[in-house]
């Protein structure tokens, strides 16, 4: 077993993996999936209300005997409970799913509302998801309550905008410790990045295997970045793969890399993305940057136009 061993340190004091597992799609095989991660080494497990596979990932948890203590649980509240008064309830809810008494960090998945209710895509007549009325600030401030009352450790974002994120930290209390967003070698965001440390926010990567997932159609048309031959060149030095070399240029930033899998020996390889690239690797992987973005949801869900003062905006 290779148990991720890189901390990163949060603004709370909290320590979180530099190497997460993350639980986006494939529903019905992630408990097997999070079972392997966590016998595997990981520590760090990343779902979301919206996935629907927290009551997989309390079960795995569950069934592991890993002390509680041990392990680092994110999970994000989804659009439809941006409500102040609908956030309580949110968070009970994905407590119960993940069968815990508290998180580790609750992130807000989208600065964006939909309409209040069960339904996690309420959609109009037009087919679009419909608009919720709430303000992601008064929402923060409901999860400012919960992070006071200890259901969640530390809180923070995911998908803000420049604009979005200076906004909240004018105008709310608790500066977020952690902010979830799409960061790899194509889409490297240095500006972006200096601004969260200037601030003493941790940045999580998603995707940091870029256009790997094959959801992404922008990135459909082109040569994946795991496959990219720099990443290859400077991970044959340390004998690492392209994926591997890719997660350790995100631990370089400091940042934590919640990759995904749900076979056994990706799994497994993806901890080997915790070494220690050498800067002047660093600095050749830095001239990778392509301003590629791969996840915007501002058109097929017409409502929000999301990223607009970030790099990678089309």
């Amino acid at each position: 077993m290779t148990t991720s061993t890189t901390k990163l340190k949060l603004n709370t004091g909290a320590e979180i993996p530099a190497i997460g597992f993350g639980t986006w799609q494939d529903k019905d095989a992630q408990e097997d999936a999070v079972s392997e991660a966590l016998k595997a080494g990981y520590r760090h497990i990343d779902t979301a209300r919206i996935y629907g596979t927290e009551p997989a990932v309390g079960a795995a948890i569950k069934k592991s005997g890993i002390p509680r203590d041990q392990i680092f649980i994110t999970t994000k509240l989804w659009n439809n409970s941006h409500d102040p008064a609908d956030v309580e309830a949110a968070i009970d809810a994905s407590l119960k799913d993940l069968g815990t008494d508290y998180l580790d960090l609750y992130l807000m998945h989208w600065p964006s509302p939909f309409a209040r209710g069960d339904a996690l895509f309420p959609r109009g007549d037009d087919g679009k998801p419909k608009k919720g009325e709430s303000d992601y600030v008064e929402t923060y401030k409901a999860m400012e309550k919960a992070f006071k009352d200890g259901k969640a450790r530390a809180i923070g974002i995911s998908n803000f905008s420049h604009s979005e994120l200076e906004r909240l930290l004018k105008e709310t209390s608790v500066v977020p410790a952690a902010h979830q967003m799409e960061l790899h070698p194509y889409l490297q965001q240095k500006s972006w990045v200096e601004f969260h440390k200037s601030k003493g926010i941790h940045i999580t990567q998603y995707s940091p295997f870029g256009n790997q997932n094959e959801i992404y159609d922008s990135g459909k048309n082109m040569g994946k970045l795991i496959g990219d031959p720099v990443l290859a060149e400077v991970g044959k030095k340390y004998g690492k793969t392209g994926a591997q070399t890719a997660l350790a240029w995100g631990i370089a930033q400091g940042h934590s890399v919640i990759p995904k899998s749900k076979t056994p020996a990706r799994i497994q390889a993806n901890l080997g993305g915790d070494f220690k690239l050498e800067a002047a690797d660093v600095q050749k992987l830095s001239t990778l940057d392509k301003k590629l973005r791969f996840n915007d949801p501002s058109t097929s869900w017409g409502l929000w136009d999301f990223y607009s003062d970030l790099e990678g905006k089309k």
